[in-house]
């Protein structure tokens, strides 16, 4: 049984599930800008998800748990732990959601009663740089574990003996030696192609150095309890993580589009009003 200090997360908010990028996963991830309130969009690059970031913009990290069960999940803010400090490692401690149980994480935890806002800023100032471990900033990840179930194992059914592979008769020796050569020569193109695009790809990168991390910010209440929970097993069952920049890196490299597209006012909209208004004056 694989135990560990895990946190009972305090905020509940209304489960509503984001919409996957592969499947139906354990656990959606996302990130809100808690000063304009938006939800940072993911923006798709190399195989990476990026989103862009304001200095001075405080963030949280929602947690969505899309499953009917308990789940522990360990977040990791620029390669550091974000309940215990440590540098991050998938065994450390986390917060537990309950099944179809949705919350917010609003910054570094600093005891079982508040936290340390979460807050872009310059990469030196990041809680990562100022504590000598700058070399994974710009990650927001989290690592999901299942619970351990207390069942009896079925019986096993009786190994019946599978037919061995029957070997391929017939087939001409000198035909396959041809067909391996040709495959061979057909990957070296292809191998050549890759190398370059990698080198393109590096040159981008460096073109372009990671710009904001995240800070220590000011002290807020956000309670927590703890409560036991046992890994099913040790690999986290899901892995997320989302790239970070500001915009104006995440254009430098290509990721995102130059201009963004204006926005008009006098659009027609759905729901124009946010309240109901008061009623005019009798007798108009």
């Amino acid at each position: 049984m694989f135990r560990t200090l895990a946190l009972l997360a305090g905020a509940v908010l209304t489960a509503t599930a984001c919409t996957p990028a592969y499947g139906r996963p354990l656990v959606d991830l996302a990130v809100i800008d808690r000063d304009s309130g938006d939800w940072l969009p993911a923006y798709p690059h190399r195989g990476q998800q990026w989103i862009a970031g304001t200095p001075g913009h405080r963030y949280s990290v929602r947690l969505t748990n899309t499953s009917g069960q308990r789940v522990l999940v360990v977040l990791s803010v620029d390669g550091v732990n974000a309940v215990s400090g440590q540098t991050a490692n998938p065994s450390q401690a986390g917060y537990v959601l309950d099944a179809w149980q949705s919350t917010e994480i609003n910054g570094w935890r600093k005891s079982l009663d508040d936290v340390a806002q979460f807050v872009f800023t310059d990469l030196p100032d990041s809680y990562a740089a100022r504590t000598g471990r700058p070399d994974n900033v710009g990650v927001i990840g989290v690592a999901v574990f299942e619970e351990r179930q207390i069942y009896r194992e079925p019986p096993r059914p009786y190994p019946y003996p599978y037919p061995y592979p029957q070997p391929p008769y017939g087939r001409d020796q000198g035909m396959a030696e041809a067909e391996r050569r040709a495959s061979n020569g057909a990957a070296a193109p292809a191998a050549t192609a890759s190398a370059a695009g990698k080198a393109r790809e590096a040159a981008a990168d460096s073109a372009a150095a990671q710009s904001i991390g995240t800070g220590h910010g000011a002290r807020e209440w956000s309670p927590v309890s703890q409560t036991d929970f046992v890994r099913a097993s040790r690999s986290p069952a899901q892995v997320i993580q989302f790239r970070y920049d500001d915009y104006r890196n995440l254009v430098a490299r290509g990721i995102v589009p130059r201009y963004r597209a204006p926005y008009r006012d006098n659009e027609p909209r759905a729901f124009p009003n946010g309240f109901v208004a008061d009623p005019p004056p009798r007798g108009w």
